[in-house]
């Protein structure tokens, strides 16, 4: 027979580590978000996808504001490495492909687009954090255009300015395309065609 003490030490052993339940929840969290949309994320449908009471997922993550944080953390990096995944030899064609895999990021991925740029889901409290984690995203096209300036493939004095110029320009394209609102009878070409037109005036 085992004493209680053994028993006891087995049962903390057999725990699973919090890590691993707050990674347990942000899948869940994804896995509602995706199914559902942002308008199904919920802390009882989050904690019934995970298989957990309700009250967990306020004592892991501080409830509904703690998982939207998560996710949006979540996206922001998804983009980052989509924007930083080039390896293209030709600079031009690197910077080009990088707007290409913006659109390719938020048509694959529209309730992540949504909460991260159109504040699908409310939440309370702000999160410097999930700041931090955009600005990252952000940082991934600076870098994108500050080598394509240093090799004299487009001319960018401020990095900085280019790199929101060209946001504000494909994102406004997606974001009209995720809502159907493009008016060509081609997304793809249009998009492809914007940024041409982007890259023409960045070379003049």
């Amino acid at each position: 027979m085992v004493c209680m003490s053994e028993a006891g030490a087995a049962g903390r052993r057999s725990r699973t580590p919090s890590a691993d339940i707050e990674r347990e929840l942000l899948s869940a969290a994804e896995a509602v978000l995706v199914r559902d949309g942002p308008d199904g994320l919920t802390v009882r449908a989050v904690a019934a996808e995970a298989g957990i009471a309700p009250m967990g997922v306020y004592n892991r993550l501080g409830g509904k504001d703690g998982l939207v944080h998560a996710l949006l953390i979540t996206g922001f990096d998804r983009l980052r490495a989509v924007l930083e995944s080039g390896s293209e030899p030709d600079l031009r064609t690197r910077l080009r492909n990088c707007g290409l895999r913006y659109r390719q990021f938020a048509l694959g991925n529209p309730h992540f687009y949504a909460i991260m740029f159109e504040d699908a889901i409310p939440h309370e409290q702000d999160s410097r954090e999930v700041e931090e984690h955009a600005h990252a995203a952000f940082g991934a096209l600076v870098r994108s255009v500050e080598v394509a300036s240093a090799a004299g493939v487009i001319t960018a004095p401020d990095p900085v300015e280019a790199a929101q110029q060209l946001w504000s320009s494909l994102h406004g394209a997606v974001a009209l395309e995720l809502k159907g609102l493009v008016q060509t009878p081609d997304p793809a070409a249009t998009y492809s065609a914007l940024l041409d037109t982007l890259f023409t005036g960045l070379s003049s």
